[in-house]
């Protein structure tokens, strides 16, 4: 009997779509090749999260699925075969009502099914097949070729430099094998890009949170910062702001003939060291600095 879908992401066909969401990120976090190499029930445990989310994250299969169950998998989670197998079931019941036998009547179990309602219809494509790949948030960035496997069959898949999550790439003839001599379908697969613990993304441009001190935002500084083509010196102004952006123009994400930009968010650190008194002393000696100044003068209006 196969594996329940809903079981293998740990929820009941009652889940939300949200809930399923977040049952595969997390088991598949927990799982994923990367972060568990050369375990192979991992690797495996992986491939039946992905083929389980394929499923139940697409509502026409999951509506295909609720109701048939494996045998969806078998019709290729065809709308029009899940038709003719409802109305080859509703015949198959109503003789069985009369005491025929399946000799008698011709009905006999799915596999005759899928032989018996498409025979003679003539050469006809597979069923496309859809998938989720993850890929590092750098693979990304820099673009490539990566393995997917489904239903048995594994494609190469050229990831472009500067994919986004939500990206869908189509491997013509990789989808389900045609029948009666028809064309394969394609697969399909979707890009899902991985976090970085560094950096966030804004379409090409990049953008990095710089810590800095009271001291380097008064008088200015030289800091050393990475990107992902290694690392570089940022020159903070004299008078930096919390919050203040930076630009570096290039050092973003490459994208085709365009690279776009690294923003780098200048983050002021507040000082927790020292006692009362000196803390008192050096708020004293910044006071003259912000004479003329009304720091809160929009507040007024």
């Amino acid at each position: 009997m196969s594996e329940d879908l809903y079981a293998i992401l740990g929820l009941t066909s009652s889940a939300s779509d949200a809930e399923i969401r977040r049952a595969y990120k997390k088991l598949a976090r927990k799982h994923h090749p990367d972060l568990n190499p050369g375990d192979a029930d991992a690797e495996e445990r992986f491939k039946r999260l992905s083929a389980a989310f394929e499923v139940l994250s697409k509502s026409e299969k999951r509506a295909l699925y609720d109701e048939l169950g494996a045998d969806a998998e078998k019709i290729g989670y065809d709308p029009e075969r899940a038709k003719e197998y409802r109305e080859w079931k509703q015949r198959a019941e109503a003789a069985s009502a009369f005491d025929f036998g399946d000799r008698s009547t011709g009905y006999g179990d799915l596999e005759d099914l899928l032989g018996d309602i498409f025979r003679g219809r003539g050469p006809r494509r597979g069923a496309d097949h859809e998938a989720t790949l993850q890929v590092s948030f750098e693979d990304a960035a820099r673009g490539t070729t990566a393995s997917v496997e489904i239903g048995g069959a594994k494609g190469r898949v050229e990831i472009p430099m500067g994919v986004e999550s939500g990206t869908r790439l189509r491997l013509g003839g990789k989808g389900a094998p045609g029948r009666d001599g028809g064309p394969p379908g394609d697969l399909y697969v979707r890009i899902e890009v991985a976090p970085h613990s560094l950096f966030a993304r804004e379409g090409i441009d990049l953008v990095l949170e710089l810590p800095i001190t009271i001291a380097e935002a008064l008088v200015g500084a030289s800091i050393e910062i990475p990107t992902l083509t290694g690392r570089v010196v940022l020159k903070v102004p004299a008078s930096a702001t919390n919050g203040q952006r930076l630009r570096l123009r290039g050092k973003g994400i490459t994208k085709g003939k365009t690279s776009g930009d690294l923003i780098v968010t200048l983050s002021l650190v507040m000082p927790t060291g020292g006692d009362e008194t000196m803390r008192e002393q050096i708020a004293a000696d910044l006071r003259p600095l912000y004479e003329g100044q009304d720091v809160r003068g929009g507040l007024s209006r």
